[in-house]
């Protein structure tokens, strides 16, 4: 099978036999990795149809989002993405008055931004799951092209590339893409890796995000350790590097990370 991102062939990496609960939504899941820029990905819920893998996803965050159990991994750092884009915004790095949340779940970052920072809810478009007390939900057919598009723990469930060239496309000519998802310079080949899940489909490689970048033009990035976010730029590098110096002063501490000329590739390791 072909990898997604550069076309290259792909060959067997892994594979991930699933227990408890998880073994009732998915029994076994292969991983191929490609042999080009690393992206590693699972044909097994790539197969998956689109009315499966909606399934999959409502019943697995069903069970992940319950307060009432223990976690299975880490959550968005939603706390600390809310704090990064005001932080973004008052410094003139992005535009929040023209956002949206591209698959934005139960709307988390909505609340918290009206709750914390006093921030109108932005557009949110999420096909699987909804709440619409935390925000106003978009149709498909409603997307069209915003200054800022923000996705949290996304990039690791897309399944083709149709729905990666979805997201790119509701970025404006001028726009920014803030990326949440784990990215780092080679995937373990380790079936027990704390990203595997039931629905964790595609992990990115500093490689496949760099080639990424290119395809879609952007020229610059930045990146929040805290938030574990990528800020993707379409402008120019400007005073931009400027602005995040006298940032990181201010703050006493290396808040952003940035690359004038491609992708911050910020995790080498674990």
């Amino acid at each position: 099978m072909r990898c997604i991102i550069c076309n290259s062939e792909s060959e067997f990496f892994f594979k991930k036999e699933f227990e408890g609960i998880f073994k009732e939504m998915i029994s076994s899941s292969e991983y191929h990795k490609c042999n080009n820029c690393g992206f590693t990905f699972s044909p097994t819920i790539f197969s998956l149809n689109e009315k499966e893998f909606s399934k999959l996803n409502i019943e697995f965050h069903k069970w992940a989002e319950n307060p009432m159990i223990e976690r299975y991994g880490n959550q968005p750092p939603y706390i600390e993405q809310a704090t990064m884009l005001t932080v973004l915004e008052k410094n003139k790095l992005i535009d929040l008055n023209n956002c949206l949340d591209f698959a934005g779940g139960y709307g988390t970052l909505n609340k918290l931004m009206k709750k914390y920072f006093h921030k109108e809810p932005f557009l949110i478009y999420d096909p699987y799951m909804q709440d619409l007390s935390n925000g106003k939900y978009l149709e498909k057919d409603q997307l069209k092209k915003y200054n800022t598009v923000f996705n949290s723990a996304i990039f690791e469930h897309v399944t083709n590339r149709k729905t990666l060239e979805e997201i790119n496309s509701c970025v404006s000519d001028i726009g920014t893409l803030v990326i949440h998802t784990v990215v780092c310079e080679n995937i373990p080949n380790d079936s027990n890796w704390f990203y595997i899940n039931p629905v964790h489909c595609a992990f990115h490689t500093n490689k496949s995000m760099e080639i990424l970048m290119e395809q879609w033009n952007y020229k610059w990035s930045a990146y929040c350790p805290s938030a574990k976010s990528w800020i993707l730029f379409k402008n120019e590098f400007n005073n931009e590097g400027i602005i995040i110096d006298e940032l990181n002063k201010e703050l006493q501490t290396k808040y952003l990370y940035y690359n004038f000329h491609g992708f911050v590739d910020y995790w080498k390791g674990f």
